[in-house]
């Protein structure tokens, strides 16, 4: 009995933490100019009102150095929508589109973008 316990209380964590009905865009970017980080992070913080976003990371590289691990980038942003939709509707929001042409089209010489939905 106490092994099933562990088992229904893992079984229930696991399940848990899955996400679900979520749209993830993650973005990389690369500078021009390595002095513009600061500038860049600043430009994406101007995002966070933007009410199609569920959830929002911005982010550098980590100390992390594995083989499978790209350091390259210098900025990363990540967001979570609740629907194809509402990535959307981001992707047209007038901060949203200000942020491209103000910071991300000027400061950056590459931007790669992955997008995933849920299984």
């Amino acid at each position: 009995m106490y092994k099933r316990a562990i088992l229904l209380i893992l079984s229930h964590k696991s399940n848990s933490m899955l996400l679900e009905n979520t749209f993830v865009h993650h973005v990389h970017f690369w500078l021009k100019d390595k002095a513009d980080k600061q500038l860049l992070i600043e430009g994406l913080k101007t995002l966070l009102p933007i009410e199609h976003i569920r959830q929002i990371h911005i982010g550098i590289p980590a100390d992390t150095y594995r083989e499978v691990v790209d350091r390259s980038y210098d900025v990363s942003l990540l967001l979570l929508f609740d629907s194809p939709a509402a990535q959307d509707a981001y992707q047209i929001d007038p901060t949203h589109v200000l942020f491209a042409e103000n910071y991300a089209k000027p400061l950056c010489s590459k931007v790669v973008v992955a997008d995933s939905i849920n299984i």
